[in-house]
């Protein structure tokens, strides 16, 4: 593919991103930015939530890692493991729409974690808030780090431009179009953004199909038989051990988006609790046949590699990238541009959104000023927020060793445990407790969790923990909130 051609590639995606925001931002205001008027169609929150979920991390590190030995000490294959989570989604999305969603619709929330002050204080609503900020931080920067990678890779490094101003380019271009309408361009935007995404890996496996000469019955038979295709681990004391990922992926669907500004704010944007679950239903069983789409593209790029003789690079993570740029023809190479950058920016903006709007109602409290300044005041936030995801990146970008996936689930196990503890208490108990004391239990659990994982495989030995970390950090701080209660 030519400089030239990825360049007009890109810019014309960014061209029509901007015509939608410029459509769906005329006559915007802050409750636009931060509810979308709470007029979303739920079908179109329902598609587009596809996209925000799965993001870049899914469309290169799922299919990357079906090839790639679990750890050193368990060298055996990933293959299909990762769909043992995803089944586990399915209960997590179940909660959510019985249990959470009710709550956040019944109290008429802008940010959910203001759920907490009404609960236990204004002590505990900061911290809700300020854990959500932190990890979201952390995991859009993530995201947009592969982005950026894979950017860089398909132009930037043709003219020798550095990561740094990638980043900047990357991360401009989404502040653009997300500063008028917020919630309500992003939710239009996630439609075609997850449409690319999904376009782009439907047309990867039928190429390959079609040069390894596959039909669909000879697909289904490989994918079938091969050894990637295992999905089920039931060795308890593996971290990939079914009872672990099942109910681990239960709770990553419950924080990463019922607990998650970012996801619960596009649901918060349809008319209605009736329709905001019927966008939860239909969105949680069209991502279960979608990862399993994911997966077996993993399974026949590791085929193709071996068919050409393409050596397998060292990070699972590049290795669609390389084939798709490197190998493959330029209309699949233009297709997976178009999927990669839809994938990582359809999660990216929305975060930006979502960081925006959490700092400005949790922390800003804009109710209280004229409608002009609460205007400046988020625009600030926005570009504040910009800035930060800017200088995690090129920190992330010095110090990353790990499978970006697996990296992004680490963070999420530390920072949304406390998360799930206080909302697990909050809604199932009616105890209150000391709002001063809750912040020191909110730090103390983490810690806690870590010094666990790091020394399970001595506490049990040979025993491999896995996204389980996020269960136990949930239950310490639990168990936290029950010693600091009111009597």
């Amino acid at each position: 593919m030519s400089p030239f051609l990825v360049f007009s590639v890109i810019a014309g995606y960014f061209i029509i991103l901007i015509f939608i925001s410029y459509l769906t931002s005329r006559d915007s205001s802050n409750e636009t930015f931060f509810t979308g008027n709470r007029q979303s169609p739920w079908f179109v929150v329902a598609f587009g939530m596809i996209g925000a979920s799965l993001s870049g991390v899914t469309f290169i590190s799922v299919p990357g890692e079906v090839g790639a030995l679990i750890s050193a000490d368990e060298p055996t294959y990933k293959a299909f493991s990762y769909f043992q989570l995803v089944l586990g989604y399915l209960l997590g999305y179940f909660v959510i729409a019985n249990v959470l969603m009710p709550v956040y619709y019944k109290l008429k929330l802008v940010t959910i974690y203001s759920y907490l002050e009404e609960r236990f204080g204004i002590k505990t609503y900061k911290t809700g808030s300020l854990f959500f900020l932190f990890s979201q931080t952390m995991g859009a920067s993530l995201r947009l780090f592969l982005v950026a990678g894979v950017l860089q890779i398909a132009f930037f490094d043709t003219y020798g431009i550095p990561f740094v101003v990638t980043v900047a380019i990357t991360i401009l271009l989404i502040w653009i179009y997300t500063f008028r309408a917020g919630i309500k361009t992003i939710v239009w935007t996630d439609t075609l953004q997850t449409f690319f995404m999904l376009l782009a890996v439907v047309i990867t496996v039928i190429v390959i199909s079609k040069t390894l000469n596959l039909s669909f019955s000879g697909l289904v038979s490989t994918i079938e038989d091969h050894k990637y295709s295992k999905i089920f681990v039931w060795d308890w004391k593996s971290s990939k051990f079914f009872v672990k990922q099942f109910f681990s992926g239960a709770f990553i669907a419950i924080v990463m988006t019922g607990l998650d500004q970012n996801m619960m704010q596009k649901n918060l944007t349809c008319r209605n609790l009736g329709e905001a679950k019927k966008n939860m239903y239909w969105f949680s069983w069209i991502l279960v046949p979608v990862n399993f789409l994911f997966l077996s593209l993993g399974l026949l790029l590791y085929l193709y590699a071996a068919e050409k003789g393409i050596a397998i690079p060292e990070r699972s993570d590049d290795l669609y990238p390389i084939l798709a740029l490197r190998y493959f023809s330029s209309f699949v190479g233009i297709i997976f541009l178009l999927g990669i950058i839809a994938a990582a920016f359809s999660s990216a903006d929305s975060a930006l959104t979502a960081l925006t709007t959490a700092f400005c109602v949790d922390f800003l409290n804009l109710k209280e000023l004229p409608e002009r300044r609460k205007t400046r005041s988020r625009l600030f936030v926005h570009i504040g927020f910009s800035l930060l995801l800017f200088l995690v990146i090129i920190v992330f970008r010095l110090i990353n060793n790990d499978s970006v996936i697996t990296a992004v689930f680490k963070v999420a196990g530390y920072t949304y445990g406390p998360l799930l503890g206080l909302y697990t208490y909050g809604l199932f108990t009616k105890w209150k407790v000391r709002d001063s004391f809750v912040p020191f239990v909110a730090v103390f659990a983490p810690v806690l969790t870590f010094f666990i994982s790091h020394y399970s495989g001595k506490i049990i030995p040979g025993y491999n923990m896995g996204f389980e970390l996020l269960i136990i950090n949930g239950l310490i701080t639990f168990i936290g909130l029950m010693i600091i209660r009111k009597k």
